[in-house]
């Protein structure tokens, strides 16, 4: 059903490795927040402007008895 592409990914060592997440982590935590939507903005192909509006009616509340 689905295969992973294994072109999409590099090899990295642990050094490169430790530098990329240095780097994530000296950013904000708004800027990683942006950065994380782009990718899943990518991935599903939404507008990264003008995302799509929950739909609202229908999401069901159940009553705690």
């Amino acid at each position: 059903m689905y295969k992973l592409d294994r072109t999409a990914f590099k090899i990295q060592s642990f050094e490169q490795a430790a530098k990329s997440k240095i780097f994530w982590l000296q950013k904000t935590p708004s800027e990683r927040f942006q950065a994380a939507w782009y990718l899943i903005c990518a991935a599903y192909n939404i507008d990264y402007i003008n995302p799509l509006k929950l739909d609202k009616t229908k999401i069901y509340l159940q009553k705690n008895e």
